[in-house]
């Protein structure tokens, strides 16, 4: 009985609340084709991202779910980056979510030149 008048009570608060939600109007930079589905992308990629680390690390592989290739398709077209503003596409994402991003204390949020990953590739 108890469930069913905090049930009752939720639904009633719910109903005649007036508040709307703002889904952020996110720069996806050059976008087109992700590696894989967006709403797969947007509920996994920190795994993914977590995963491909610890593969990149020990393994010295940059595979599919790579940061770098994140940053390099959507970094935005107005200042290069994929932070600086919540139109950002991982910067407005996070800011929506309240979810601390901290990839790039140490990653870029900028896409890589052709020369730096030439000298990367030269290690």
């Amino acid at each position: 009985m108890k469930r069913l008048a905090i049930l009752a009570l939720f639904a009633l608060f719910c109903g005649t609340a007036s508040a709307e939600v703002t889904v952020p109007h996110l720069d996806i930079g050059k976008g087109g084709h992700c590696v894989n589905d967006p709403k797969f992308m947007k509920i996994n990629h920190g795994d993914l991202l977590k995963k491909q680390r610890t593969i990149t690390v020990h393994q010295g592989v940059i595979g599919r779910y790579s940061l770098i290739k994140c940053v390099n398709c959507h970094a935005s077209r107005v200042n290069n980056s994929v932070l600086g503003t919540n139109s950002n596409f991982c910067q407005g994402c996070h800011v929506y979510a309240a979810v601390k991003i901290d990839c790039f204390e140490c990653h870029s949020s900028r896409p890589e030149t052709v020369s730096e990953t030439l000298t990367e590739i030269g290690k």
